[in-house]
């Protein structure tokens, strides 16, 4: 019976592979809750008329974080038995995951921003030096004329009263982008 049923498990398997599917892993998202699908669309709703020439007033940032060293398990290798410990059949591992970096970084249809590593969790206070350091100077100088567009995601430090008060004092050299 085992034989049947691996026999139909290749069958089936061969059938999609000849109508064109592959097993692959399925790509990673973020899950959303509903109210973010509902700001999502009001953003699209918003801005469903903008034109190339809108998009490139617009300045993007974000912070992303990345692994160093990153081992997901699925790594498979032919040995025969008694091969398990010979170095060849082997996989190193590093204690920790072996370490992380974040960073920071912008970018516009015009230029690229600066990539700034961040030796610690971003909050509000660092935010803030960023958006002071870095993001008010560039948006002054990429748009003088203050028609420039700062997009932010909807971290919690990017909505905390010091950076929104920053933003609403600086109001008339950039629009942020709700």
């Amino acid at each position: 019976q085992t034989e049947t049923v691996l026999g139909k498990e290749r069958q089936i398997s061969h059938t999609l592979h000849c109508m064109g599917y592959g097993s692959q892993r399925s790509v990673r998202t973020p899950l959303l809750s509903a109210v973010t699908k509902i700001k999502h669309l009001q953003f699209t709703q918003e801005h469903k008329d903008w034109t190339v020439e809108h998009w490139k007033t617009v300045i993007w940032s974000n912070e992303s974080h990345f692994q160093l060293h990153h081992a997901d398990g699925r790594v498979r290798i032919w040995q025969k038995q008694h091969e398990s410990m010979h170095p060849t059949c082997m996989s190193t591992t590093l204690q920790a995951g072996g370490g992380s970096v974040m960073v920071w970084g912008m970018f516009s249809w015009h230029d690229l921003g600066p990539l700034i590593h961040m030796e610690q969790r971003l909050n509000s206070t660092i935010y803030l030096s960023i958006i002071a350091d870095q993001v008010h100077p560039i948006m002054l100088m990429v748009y003088p004329n203050g028609d420039g567009f700062f997009q932010q995601d909807n971290a919690p430090c990017h909505g905390a009263h010091i950076v929104q008060e920053w933003f609403q004092e600086h109001e008339g050299d950039f629009t942020l982008l709700r």
